[in-house]
């Protein structure tokens, strides 16, 4: 008897548990989730920190209070910022925080994977922070080229798991 009794409290608990509304893991749609880092990355909504990592996006309101979202699983975010004279280190992508050197600027960016598909052809312009953000197809390695002005930059990015979001290594020459 004691047994049922102890396994309808855990029971009990646990569901109260699930139910509580304490879990920092919230769900969106796919198109719902990507305009919320679009809106992060063009300042239409402001926190005290967005991040996003292979995997998650992280918003920490300013009254301290921690979401986590889920990404897609079959795509991967990546931020990128082509830069002249200036960057800075950086490993995932901070939506309210990293700057790059060239905001507003328009260059031409060409992506493909390592089977020739090309994924991108087209102008961009970078937001505000300096940055281009786009949506890969997640575990593949692309071959980028940007252009602007003249100048060019060519480099290899992947979208595994443990790479980071941010690219801030692509210098313009």
């Amino acid at each position: 008897m004691k047994k049922i009794y102890l396994f309808i409290t855990v029971t009990i608990l646990s569901l109260l548990a699930a139910c509580s509304g304490n879990s920092n893991q919230d769900e969106l749609s796919n198109a719902e989730l990507k305009e919320l880092v679009q809106q992060y990355s063009v300042n239409d909504k402001t926190a005290q920190s967005a991040s996003i990592s292979s995997t998650d996006l992280i918003i920490t309101e300013k009254d301290g209070q921690e979401k986590s979202y889920s990404l897609p699983n079959d795509e991967f975010f990546v931020s990128i910022a082509p830069y002249e004279d200036s960057t800075h280190p950086c490993t995932n992508h901070s939506l309210t925080g990293c700057q790059g050197e060239m905001a507003n600027t328009e260059f031409d960016v060409y992506i493909e994977d390592m089977d020739g598909n090309v994924l991108i052809d087209e102008p961009i312009t970078s937001f505000d922070n300096g940055f281009i953000d786009l949506w890969l197809p997640k575990d593949k390695t692309y071959k980028v080229t940007i252009k602007h002005d003249g100048k060019v930059v060519e480099s290899e990015i992947s979208t595994f798991e443990e790479d980071g979001t941010c690219i801030t290594t692509m210098q313009l020459i």
